[in-house]
């Protein structure tokens, strides 16, 4: 059972349109139920609270885990990660067809950190293509 407030998580599904934050899939259609992650990890003194919240499918959310930075593939540097609560989506990423394509140095950090260009999503994002259901509409990107 969570330890997050049901009118909390609430209002978390609701900003982010029932998308993830981070990839922006959709919820509709999956078969997990997304979760709440603490964008500054409770580890770290992040708190629960709505402008440290982000709704975020089952794979970004344990690929992230409690990370709010990464190497950066290209130059090897400790960058941050997307925080999608002080970052627009659209700063650091682009849809090429079903691919995220990085824009900076936040974006190939968290691409890489979070895969989000593996086959399964690739192939999801085909199937939400077919649906109509993407690329997301672009006030879910922030």
């Amino acid at each position: 059972m969570s330890d997050i407030p049901r009118l909390l998580r609430e209002q978390v599904i609701k900003r982010a349109s029932n998308r993830c934050e981070y990839c922006l899939l959709s919820q509709t259609g999956q078969e997990a139920a997304f979760h709440i992650d603490h964008v500054i990890p409770r580890a770290l003194k992040g708190g629960t609270t709505l402008d440290n919240l982000a709704l975020a499918c089952v794979s970004c959310s344990l690929r992230k885990s409690a990370k709010t930075s990464a190497t950066d593939p290209e130059n090897g540097k400790e960058v941050q990660l997307y925080n999608p609560r002080s970052q627009k989506w659209s700063e650091h990423f682009q849809w090429k067809g079903s691919l995220v394509i990085p824009m900076t140095a936040i974006g190939r950090v968290t691409v890489a950190t979070l895969v989000l260009n593996r086959p399964i999503m690739l192939e999801i994002r085909g199937e939400e293509l077919a649906r109509g259901r993407h690329p997301p509409p672009i006030n879910s990107t922030k």
